[in-house]
Formats: structure tokens, sequence, C-alpha cells
């Protein structure tokens, strides 16, 4: 089956003195795009989520947070050290820049500091956390479970809406076949008498070359070969769509095809009826290729 790279999903956990809640969401890209925000305090947490991300999906600009609290808030503080050399850092900067400036800045105060985000932290020691890793990327696959049915129902959604604008694309198709074929006895009309006014009108000319300058004008005419370029890209599209996710790219790339062959299509036609299906034609493709951008 289909899936949408649209999908959203959340979900609450506890456990280990902690409690904690995931925001998955994603949106279209060209290919995978992972973006992460997850405490750091935990290691190995961001590789663990990181790989199961990429092992259930395919593309897709993905957004995780993850907001971890302890339950007992009482538990002893810790010091980040290396976030206050980063405050340490920027402060110097500012400074510096100020003095170019000639600007007067108040001294700052060590009080002032633990004001930043993420300089003070509770205090896990290494088994503590070990232990919480556990039991929140316990929680990874009910998650990611969550994540992949709602892409499976859009991706359902997307399958209704194509199937129906391929049937579309196959009945213009018709349309355009019938149309070239009623207008076939007056493009051989219109060659001939361009042909006899030509030999009549020129002296010594080689009819042979004439006769093949209009054999090819007639075979330029002619739409019969991007009638079945057609017919074959809806055939390929309902095997693809058929075959489910990740067909995304491929899609896409027939979708160009829909559009070349369509384009073709309108520049031979030569009679207002096929010039208006071929509009129609590209308008639907149109159509079509928005919806393929959504798919996995």
């Amino acid at each position: 089956m289909l899936e949408s790279m649209t999908g959203y999903a959340s979900l609450k956990g506890e456990g280990q003195g902690h409690s904690w809640t995931w925001d998955l969401r994603s949106v279209n890209a060209k290919g995978l795009d992972l973006r992460l925000r997850v405490p750091d305090w935990i290691e190995g947490l961001e590789p663990a989520v990181r790989g199961a991300l990429a092992k259930g999906m395919a593309r897709g600009s993905v957004n995780l947070s993850l907001r971890v609290s302890r339950d007992d808030e009482t538990g002893a503080l810790a010091v980040n050290v290396a976030q206050v050399e980063a405050v340490l850092a920027a402060l110097h900067a500012v400074e510096e820049l100020a003095m170019h400036k000639g600007i007067s800045l108040a001294p700052s105060k060590a009080s002032d500091l633990l004001t930043h985000r993420g300089v003070m932290e509770q205090a896990v020691d290494e088994t503590d956390s070990k232990a919480l890793l556990a039991a929140i990327t316990a929680q990874l696959p009910e998650l990611l479970a969550s994540f992949k049915d709602m892409r499976i129902t859009e991706g359902t959604a997307l399958e209704a809406v194509m199937s129906d604008q391929l049937e579309q694309v196959s009945d213009l198709t018709q349309q355009a076949a019938e149309a070239a074929e009623a207008r076939r006895e007056e493009v051989a009309d219109t060659l001939k008498s361009n042909l006899a006014r030509v030999l009549e009108n020129t002296d010594g000319v080689d009819e042979g070359r004439v006769a093949q300058e209009l054999a090819m004008l007639a075979v330029k005419a002619d739409v019969m070969e991007e009638l079945d370029r057609l017919r074959a890209h809806v055939s390929a599209a309902r095997e693809l769509i058929a075959k489910g996710s990740p067909v995304g790219r491929k899609l896409d790339f027939l979708m160009q095809e829909f559009n070349r062959e369509a384009n073709t299509l309108c520049s031979k036609a030569q009679s207002v009826d096929l010039t208006r299906i071929g509009l129609d034609l590209k308008a639907v493709i149109d159509q079509m290729r928005e919806q393929v951008q959504n798919v996995e």
C-alpha cells in the first residue's frame, strides 16, 4: 500500500523516576531529512532514535522531539560544564563586540550563568541513564507504529485520488484517439492538396523530394505514438501504485513523461477538438503530479 510522507504521532511514557513526551511529525521532501531534539544527557539516545527512524521510512522531512522530566524534582543538580564553557565563550564574544562599538556593559555575575538553558540539569548516574535509555527506546516501536498508521491512512486517500485521475487520463487518451481518427481524412486531403499545388507551380521540381517532405509532415501530424505512450504510462502508474511505497520517486519521474506526451500531443493537434483534449490532459496530469509529491 502507498504511504504518504505527511504524518504525525505523539506518545507519553514514564519509568525510572522520569516521565517523557514524544512528538513526531513529517512532511514531503526529496529525500530523508531527520531532525531530532532529544536530551543529550542520556548517552546513546540520539543514535538509537535516528537508527529506528531511518529503518522505518525512506523519504520525508521528519522532525522528532522528546521532552524528559524527572518525577522527583528534589534530586541533586549538576553543572553541565560544556554548556557553561559555551555560554562563557558567547559572553566573551559579546563583550569584545561591545568594546569595539564603544558600548559599556554591566559585568556578568556567576549567578547569571545559572539562568541559561542547559547549565544546570538533574544529576543522573551512569546506571540510571542506561536504565532510562532502555525504558525510553522500548517505546519507539509503539510510536513508529502509530506514525506509520497515519502515513498509510493518508497514503490510502492519495491512492484513491490518483486512481481516479489515472482513469481520467485513460478516458481523455481514448477521446484523443477518436478525435485523431476523425481528422485523419482531413489531414490526408490537406497534404494531397498541398502536394498538387506545389507540383503545379514549380518547374523541374524533384517530385520524390517533395513527397518525402510531405511524408515527414504527415509523420509529424500523427499522434498515435504519443497516445500509445500515454496508455503505457497509465498502466505503469497503476502497477506502481499497486506495488506500494516506496515508489514516490518513480511516480514523480513518470509524471514528467506524462507531461511530455501531453505537450507533444498539443503541438501536433492541428484541430480544435484535439487541442482541447490535450489541454484537459495537461490539467489532470498537473493535479496528479501534486498528489505524487506526497507519496513516499
